[in-house]
């Protein structure tokens, strides 16, 4: 078995009358994420980041956004499909962790709780961070949220 490292990025614009979904958590927001899933920015960059570390292709290609079986699919979902191709190809996580971008809300008072639920999906360590870009850009004026993550998977 080898060692390969994945890195992925995900953003999504918060809209009105949406839940927001981070770290496969409903977060109490007046907010939420646009996109044809459930937007959640956590758990499609550790997404891309699994399949990119298993040299699988991206997020996009194996959940086409326009496909309505994809539509308002939550990123507990499509992240589990992701760890089931990983394992079917003989790929094992070693750990993954997530930073997200946003201002606002703040995430500290659920990141422990984002931690176990990704962990719990995964099968490995997840750990969870977060930022805020201090005010500058679309992301400090709270236009949205963006999430880079890395994982470690060992392949055959």
């Amino acid at each position: 078995m080898g060692l390969r490292v994945g890195n992925g990025v995900d953003a999504h614009r918060l809209v009105p009358g949406r839940p927001l979904m981070l770290g496969t958590l409903a977060i109490d927001h007046p907010e939420g994420l646009a996109g044809h899933s459930d937007g959640d920015v956590v758990a499609h960059a550790l997404c891309d980041a699994l399949l990119a570390a298993a040299g699988l292709p991206d997020i996009g290609a194996l959940f086409p956004p326009g496909e309505a079986e994809w539509e308002g699919a939550s990123g507990a979902r499509l992240l589990s499909i992701v760890v089931e191709r990983l394992r079917a190809g003989g790929c094992a996580v070693s750990n993954a962790h997530a930073v997200a971008i946003c201002e606002r809300p703040r995430l500290a008072p659920h990141r422990q709780a984002m931690q176990e639920a990704l962990t719990r999906i995964v099968g490995a360590p997840v750990t969870v961070h977060a930022t805020t870009t201090d005010g500058m850009g679309a992301l400090g004026r709270g236009e949205g949220v963006a999430c880079q993550a890395v994982a470690l998977v060992e392949v055959p």
